[in-house]
């Protein structure tokens, strides 16, 4: 098992300046490396307090890689229907170069609607745009002269530059929540799996399924399947302790998440059939239950060293 941190701002501008909110994740990459911890996670949102201050996980990864040496640098995730391909591959082997060969991209489909309408996208071709933009990145990073035809992009003859530093390029990891088919798809496609089990149930025959796909199609390759779970973890001397310091952060992380997904309300698309009135069900979440359905086996998402050792199996986690 490998740890991390992961991050997603929940901060507002009357709760903190993003001068003090950089300066102190900053710092908390360093400290990460030198803890030995394995990678920093950021993602990518707009507008309201919920991600508003990392509109670009790759521009705060790049501070990071020039404060650290080792620990790897992960997008977690970018939202490749808010970007053309050809910038996208260009920024992140830019990244990587910077980073000396330490960018992991992790790529997930947008889903708040305000950011859809905002930058004039339609949620309703979401999942289209989505697989049609990773593609072609991928194709950029690997392939010279490349074209594309898309109702989304279309380009002749591209080469992007820089090229990427990692070969054949960064390592990709997709995101998954409850649809069986994606977790079956990611495999196929041989990509890293990324969950965040806290707040929805975690049923492990999804991460069953795409360990599956993913060595029916490439266990002959020397690749093995990866799963990054995000999920909120304090550790301290007992459980009380733990759930008396953590829980006002997780209560505050809530009702950040909470505010942002009001714009489900009144909101449709048949690429989320079942998102409209989403806020409605994360009212009904607290620190407790956010744990019970990410680990049944555990009593909170704070704990002590010996209930977390009793909990978590090996694998690769954020925290």
């Amino acid at each position: 098992m490998q740890f991390g941190i992961s991050l997603l701002p929940d901060v507002e501008p009357e709760t903190r300046s993003p001068v003090d909110y950089y300066r102190d994740v900053l710092a908390m990459s360093r400290l990460a490396e030198e803890l030995g911890y394995s990678h920093v996670k950021m993602t990518e949102h707009y507008l309201m307090g919920y991600g508003g201050y990392c509109p670009s996980p790759l521009n705060f990864l790049s501070a990071v890689a020039a404060q650290t040496s080792r620990i790897r640098l992960f997008t977690g995730c970018i939202l490749p229907v808010f970007h053309h391909p050809v910038k996208l591959a260009s920024y992140t082997a830019m990244v990587d170069a910077i980073s000396d060969g330490r960018l992991d991209v992790g790529f997930a489909r947008a889903y708040l609607p305000y950011e859809f309408e905002t930058f004039g996208v339609p949620m309703d071709t979401n999942r289209e745009r989505f697989e049609s933009t990773i593609e072609t990145v991928i194709k950029l990073w690997t392939e010279e002269n490349v074209s594309a035809e898309t109702p989304f992009f279309s380009f002749r003859d591209a080469t992007t530059l820089p090229r990427p530093t990692q070969a054949p390029h960064p390592p990709v990891y997709l995101s998954a929540v409850r649809t069986p088919e994606s977790f079956t798809r990611i495999g196929e496609l041989g990509h890293g799996l990324m969950i965040t089990p806290s707040g929805i149930e975690l049923n492990a025959e999804q991460v069953h399924r795409y360990r599956e796909a993913f060595n029916a199609h490439h266990g002959d390759s020397g690749k093995k399947p990866t799963v990054v779970a995000s999920l909120p973890l304090y550790v301290a001397e007992t459980d009380a302790e733990a759930a008396r310091i953590a829980d006002p952060y997780l209560r505050e992380y809530l009702r950040v998440w909470i505010k942002s997904t009001d714009s489900w309300d009144n909101a449709t698309s048949k690429d989320y059939p079942s998102y409209t009135g989403l806020s409605r069900y994360l009212r009904t979440l607290t620190p407790g239950t956010c744990a019970s359905r990410a680990a049944p086996s555990s009593a909170h998402p704070s704990a002590s060293p010996s209930a977390c050792a009793a909990t978590w199996r090996p694998s690769r986690a954020s925290t």
